[in-house]
């Protein structure tokens, strides 16, 4: 099973490379993939974001040419999401990671049923 990231983006530079650190650790163990969406940021968040992607084989990213909203770049990452399951995260990590495996372990017991 492969897990989908969805991660909507604006004037994030401070936050993506931690989130990603962050969700690299906790889900070591996961077949997954994190899609990063500028949503027209004025900082340097879409040079941080291309950087981690040409490092990590299983980062994406999309950018807007500018400001959209939450909801455009959420949509956005959904269209382009890969995975079995797909997770909406901002990457300010207000919502802890850490519960995301809790999560998936939820999902796929109740599969069972």
């Amino acid at each position: 099973m492969k897990l989908s990231l969805v991660v909507p983006c604006y004037n994030e530079e401070e936050s993506v490379k931690l989130f990603l650190s962050e969700i690299q650790s906790i889900l070591a163990d996961y077949n997954f993939e994190v899609i990063f969406v500028n949503d027209g940021s004025s900082d340097n968040t879409l040079d941080v974001i291309k950087d981690l992607a040409d490092s990590n084989s299983n980062v994406k990213y999309i950018s807007f040419s500018r400001n959209f909203g939450k909801e455009s770049a959420i949509y956005a990452g959904l269209s382009n999401a890969n995975g079995d399951l797909v997770c909406l995260i901002d990457a300010d990590l207000q919502h802890p990671p850490r519960l995301i495996p809790e999560m998936i372990e939820s999902i796929c017991a109740g599969e069972a049923d």
